[in-house]
């Protein structure tokens, strides 16, 4: 289930600020207030969705090109382009999702070494 008090929700509706980066009519997208590289945003789409298995569920496709449009020209604006970057969404526990909005985070500026590592032993 979607909770609508979720700290993206209250950026979405203007009640807790943010360091915005871009917005249009499908996303908006802002600095991480914990950056984890020297680059790190997050886009999020403007509905209520929890996962990308939701979004990509009940998101219009106009929605879902719209948030993926938002993602590239954010990764442009920002001048990733040609050292490269990643995209990353997580869902759920297993994979540390902190806030119940579906979100991609940017991360860039920086070598990003290996993806994940696998637990020894």
């Amino acid at each position: 289930m979607y909770d609508p008090n979720n700290i993206f929700a209250k950026i979405l509706r203007g009640e807790i600020p943010c360091d915005k980066v871009h917005e249009d009519d499908h996303a908006l997208a802002f600095h991480d207030i914990n950056p984890q590289a020297p680059v790190h945003v997050l886009v999020i789409p403007k509905g209520d969705y929890v996962s990308m298995a939701d979004f990509s569920d009940r998101a219009t496709p106009e929605e879902i090109a719209g948030f993926f449009r938002a993602v590239g020209k954010v990764a442009r604006e920002l001048g990733l382009e040609e050292g490269g970057y990643r995209i990353l969404a997580n869902h759920g526990a297993n994979a540390h999702q902190e806030v119940p909005h579906f979100h991609v985070h940017v991360f860039g500026g920086t070598q990003l070494g290996r993806m994940i590592s696998l637990p020894k032993g």
